[in-house]
């Protein structure tokens, strides 16, 4: 495998020389994250991006994301020409060899919390997400993490509601013929990251939540190209995902592209926070998820996936440095004592 670290760009207050410092960290996770979703991105700005990665002395190993435009999800009558754009830029990330792309499906929100500095019995803080709490929230004026307003952002959510998950299936559908192809072209592996957390949410469809779902996604379009990014916290926030089983049956097959591993701690029927990586610490075991990794051996990018706000530090909830850091050598050390049992 090959830790990687998220960065959000120059504008990112964790640096790549602090991601540098972290002894196990080779590879870089990142994306043109100014350009409005459904443009074509600036293939120089792109080189550009990977140029200051490198000269860190770090490898750009996935892009995430592009974000998919919601007109493609809701099949409006632009989606032909928005697909083409995002062919254009799954082109742009093959031209620099950059091998993998994560991406997303769901409708209007990405990973969905309500509280984004839960505090824990430690100090720390943490995301959390609990299904009473949403209820009370007003979705046309945004949620925690993500601030949108406006009569476009409340047609879509009214839209998407009107939507059964079926007819999304069909636009996701439509959406992986044309750019499977692209992707092949482009020697580039497409990594869906499943929906967060894995239900629909306030009327809103979503669909990629289960082992069914996922098996379901790889058989519309059946290419190597076409893979996952198996995402341990979005898929066991629901007790019913057999993470450590997925990984096996999945990774035999070559199909998972992108780990990202993080715990999460059970507390309630759709109820759960964030917490520190180690197993003891939440309600996943990750030693068997790594064990699981190790066993069908994954050689692909892995990081630590958000991380609690510890020791003071201020910044972007769940992308701080120091949690995640730790995340980082704590899944290294059960990789490498694995690897000394064998």
């Amino acid at each position: 495998m090959e830790l990687s670290f998220r960065w959000y760009g120059p504008n990112d207050p964790i640096t790549l020389e602090y991601i540098r410092q972290i002894p196990v960290m080779t590879g870089i996770v990142s994306a043109l994250y100014d350009v409005p979703v459904g443009e074509l991105w600036e293939f120089e700005r792109l080189v550009q991006l990977k140029q200051q990665i490198e000269e860190a002395g770090l490898r750009f190993a996935v892009v995430e994301d592009i974000p998919v435009h919601e007109n493609i999800k809701l099949g409006r009558e632009n989606r032909d020409e928005l697909i083409d754009i995002y062919c254009q830029n799954v082109q742009s990330i093959g031209r620099l060899d950059i091998p993998v792309l994560c991406y997303n499906f769901m409708p209007v929100f990405s990973w969905t919390r309500t509280n984004l500095a839960l505090p824990l019995a430690d100090g720390s803080y943490a995301l959390s997400y609990e299904e009473r709490q949403l209820a009370d929230i007003d979705l046309s004026a945004g949620l925690p993490g993500w601030p949108h307003t406006g009569p476009e952002r409340f047609a879509q959510i009214q839209s998407f509601r009107r939507m059964t998950e079926q007819e999304l299936w069909e636009n996701f559908a439509y959406f992986l013929k044309r750019v499977v192809p692209v992707a092949e072209q482009s020697n580039v592996r497409l990594a869906i990251h499943p929906d967060d957390p894995p239900w629909s949410i306030s009327g809103l469809p979503r669909i990629i939540t289960s082992e069914a779902a996922l098996q379901r996604v790889l058989d519309i379009v059946d290419s190597p190209a076409n893979g996952l990014t198996l995402c341990s916290g979005s898929l066991g926030a629901n007790p019913a995902n057999d993470v450590p089983g997925m990984v096996r049956r999945f990774g035999r097959r070559g199909r998972i592209h992108f780990a990202h591993c993080r715990n999460v701690k059970i507390t309630g029927d759709r109820t759960f926070h964030e917490s520190a990586h180690p197993s003891g610490s939440g309600s996943l075991d990750m030693a068997e998820i790594m064990r699981a990794y190790h066993e069908i051996g994954f050689d692909g990018p892995m990081r630590p996936d958000h991380g609690r706000m510890i020791w003071g530090e201020v910044g972007q909830p769940g992308y701080g440095l120091y949690d995640r850091a730790l995340g980082a050598m704590y899944l290294s050390g059960l990789w490498e004592g694995i690897q000394a049992r064998e």
